[in-house]
């Protein structure tokens, strides 16, 4: 049931922060908006997607601790 508990929260929480990216990207190339806004916006998804991958990281750890 813990294992479940960890796949259904970390999918959770993956789909939430690939929705707000995918939201970064549309209004980065649908919108007209001023170059700090554009640097900042491009700066969040790329911090965005290091934040997906830890989240990940984490996940296979904490299977491996939960097999192992």
């Amino acid at each position: 049931m813990e294992l479940l508990a960890l796949i259904l929260n970390t999918s959770g929480t993956l789909l939430i922060a690939y929705a707000a990216l995918n939201v970064h990207h549309r209004f980065r190339h649908e919108h007209k908006i001023d170059e700090a806004v554009f640097k900042a916006m491009k700066y969040e998804h790329q911090v965005g997607w290091v934040g997906i991958i830890l989240i990940l990281i984490a996940f296979i750890l904490e299977i491996l601790l939960f097999i192992g």
